[in-house]
């Protein structure tokens, strides 16, 4: 695990800095647009390219060096903070400048993500997975306590131009972590006899980059447990992107465009989350992966239903903790499973595949939240019609009660589908 802690402890110190710059965007661009649908654009752009990318990642991630793979997302990373300070500094920067930002640490990102996880199963032994996934959580949710606290403090006094300098000091420390740690990569000759092995999975000659583009959709189709693992997480992710495109804007509106209260928010997730994540690496998860995932589903579900209908930091704490505390069981769980199950020699490829079918998903729920909430739910639950006279004493007329509508609508599916899948056949495999 030695390799393993090193690259994770890179990886922190660079998501540490890269939230501060997203809070501090954040911020900056509700202040020039006032507007959800602009917000949830940004996360709609960074998605789009993986899209795409996701059809020639796996190939590229099965044959070439991960180490190298992950540098240069680094790399890229930090070109693209550099053009939005130089944009910032000499007062040019606009709202279309984040969704090209986004659309290319998006590409790139998801190249490196990949080179991360799939080198997880050459670091680190089988028993250790979920410990290991667990770990990677507190990447995120340790990064969401430190990253809104500093940049909160920060942001009045140094503003933009003070925090993306930041954050470029990170990708040095991540990139220096990188350079001097050897990676193991899969052997090329046991790749393929597996993929021998793999009946109907070979490629022919006559149509080799099609048969390897498609190999891992093929692969996860022709098993009936996996196939029902990707439909439901992705249905489980639409779900939750559709209310997370929203969050922020929805607190920022009902708090009176309080950074503070932004700040305090995405703080108290990341304490959750690593609650969740020190508590699952000393406990190591269920015995029964499956039961792990759909348990974290139903938790995260049932918590945001009363983020989504609480007003003020009173509610919003506590559901927000037991939210986060719920995603590193159901992600360690969730990516455990896909380890175990899929040879180490092409989880490029099938990992590239469902994140391909998650994405997706993701893209267009992140496409339509912001109109819907913009256009339909904040007008109508404003307005005098049958809609606000049901629910405007749950969620009041004031900004922010459509977005809260549709949050608490998303996590209620969240929830069902927790609790709905915990009957299907197909997941007893696990």
């Amino acid at each position: 695990m030695r390799k393993f802690i090193l690259i994770w402890f890179g990886q922190l110190i660079s998501t540490i800095g890269s939230y501060m710059s997203e809070f501090a965007l954040t911020l900056w661009a509700w202040q020039v647009t006032g507007s959800a649908t602009a917000l949830a654009l940004v996360g709609f752009f960074s998605l789009l390219p993986r899209i795409f990318i996701s059809l020639f990642a796996g190939i590229l991630v099965d044959r070439a060096n991960r180490k190298y793979l992950m540098i240069l997302g680094d790399a890229i990373a930090a070109a693209s903070t550099v053009g939005i300070l130089i944009l910032h500094l000499s007062g040019n920067l606009a709202i279309w400048h984040l969704y090209v930002a986004a659309s290319i640490n998006g590409g790139f990102g998801q190249i490196q993500q990949l080179a991360y996880s799939t080198s997880i199963t050459l670091l680190v032994s089988p028993r250790n997975y979920t410990r290991a996934n667990s770990m990677n959580s507190v990447v995120h949710y340790g990064s969401n306590i430190i990253a809104p606290a500093i940049a909160g403090l920060l942001y009045p006094m140094i503003g933009l131009a003070g925090i993306l300098p930041l954050d470029l000091v990170s990708f040095v420390i991540a990139i220096a972590t990188l350079i001097w740690i050897r990676i193991p990569q899969p052997d090329p000759k046991q790749r393929e006899q597996k993929i021998v092995g793999a009946q109907g999975l070979r490629p022919n000659k006559r149509s080799v980059l099609w048969e390897e583009i498609t190999f891992g959709i093929r692969y996860i189709w022709r098993s009936s447990s996996l196939k029902t693992l990707m439909m439901i997480t992705a249905w489980f992710w639409f779900a939750h992107d559709l209310g997370a495109a929203i969050d922020e804007p929805m607190i920022l509106a009902r708090s009176g465009n309080s950074s503070q209260a932004l700040s305090v928010i995405l703080s108290i997730a990341g304490i959750g989350g690593v609650t969740g994540a020190v508590v699952l690496s000393a406990w190591g998860g269920t015995k029964q992966r499956v039961n792990g995932m759909l348990a974290g589903f139903m938790g995260a579900g049932f918590a945001k239903i009363i983020f989504g209908l609480g007003q003020n930091l009173t509610v919003w704490l506590p559901a927000q903790f037991c939210a986060s505390l719920s995603f590193p069981l159901l992600g360690s769980s969730e990516t455990a499973l896909w380890m175990e199950t899929v040879p180490s020699e092409f989880q490029g490829r099938v990992f590239a595949a469902n994140s391909l079918v998650l994405e997706l998903v993701s893209a267009i729920a992140m496409l339509i939240a912001g109109p819907i909430s913009d256009r339909i739910l904040e007008p109508a639950m404003q307005s005098q019609n049958i809609v606000s006279f049901l629910l405007i004493p749950i969620f009041g007329n004031g900004a922010g009660a459509g977005m809260a509508l549709l949050y608490v609508v998303s996590a209620i599916a969240m929830l069902l589908i927790g609790a709905i899948s915990y009957r299907l056949p197909q997941l007893r495999f696990y």
